[in-house]
């Protein structure tokens, strides 16, 4: 009998260290399929039940997103949730001495592409809430914020105006948040948004997509959008 469960945890951990070492390697990047229970079960000579769980753990520790209907998939937004604060960027202009206004330019349900379903944790063509709004600051535009918003959290999403209201600080009210991640990059705007922000086509911008979560799980996936002569990005960190 302690033979058999000592046997049954070795091949636990195996599985779960086979799984991290593709990710870490790089030949599992961010978003791809990871092998099912049953693969796994048939590869490492273990009970479906065994792989089961080394998954459960994994996507518990956040290495990995599972999506009823869809499978298993290596999360991602995970390298620098630690170092920012969320902040509301109404506050942050207003703490520059500076106005803030909005224009809400979208506001709709859309069916997710499979990326997007993955990152909500939600079913495949499964409905969910879209807004695009643009900040100003002092008139000028500063931020192109585009969100998706799992609907089943936030029923009420579409019914805002978010003229009056930022996304953020509805969602922090309506499904307090609990946990986000961000991934931040440099990038070159399509054509459409340089339009929105007023700045030319190879105008370097900061883009920031971040993942929040309530205790019910995922609430939305931000993707925000600034120019970067205009907009820095910072935290103070206290260890």
């Amino acid at each position: 009998m302690s033979q058999a469960k000592t046997t049954k945890a070795s091949k636990f951990a195996i599985i779960k260290q086979y799984i991290c070492e593709k990710i870490e390697s790089g030949q599992w990047l961010q978003h791809s399929k990871v092998p099912s229970e049953n693969e796994l079960a048939e590869l490492f000579s273990v009970s479906r039940m065994t792989a089961r769980r080394a998954l459960q753990e994994l996507t518990e520790q956040g290495l990995l997103v599972r999506t009823q209907g869809a499978g298993t998939f290596v999360a991602t937004f995970k390298s620098q949730s630690s170092l920012l604060e969320i902040r509301n960027i109404a506050d942050e202009i207003a703490d520059r001495g500076h106005n803030h206004h909005a224009l809400q330019l979208v506001l709709t349900s859309v069916t997710p592409t499979d990326e997007m379903a993955i990152l909500l944790n939600i079913k495949a063509n499964q409905p969910v809430f879209y807004s695009e709004i643009l900040h100003f600051e002092n008139n000028e535009a500063i931020q192109l914020e585009q969100r998706y918003v799992n609907n089943k959290l936030v029923p009420n999403y579409l019914n805002q105006d978010f003229t009056k209201i930022t996304p953020h600080e509805y969602l922090s009210h309506e499904a307090p948040l609990t946990e986000a991640t961000h991934e931040i990059e440099a990038v070159i705007a399509s054509q459409q948004i340089s339009q929105l922000l007023a700045i030319n086509t190879q105008q370097p911008c900061l883009q920031v997509k971040r993942r929040t979560w309530s205790k019910q799980g995922v609430v939305s996936v931000a993707i925000l959008t600034s120019p970067g002569n205009k907009y820095r990005l910072g935290s103070h960190l206290v260890f």
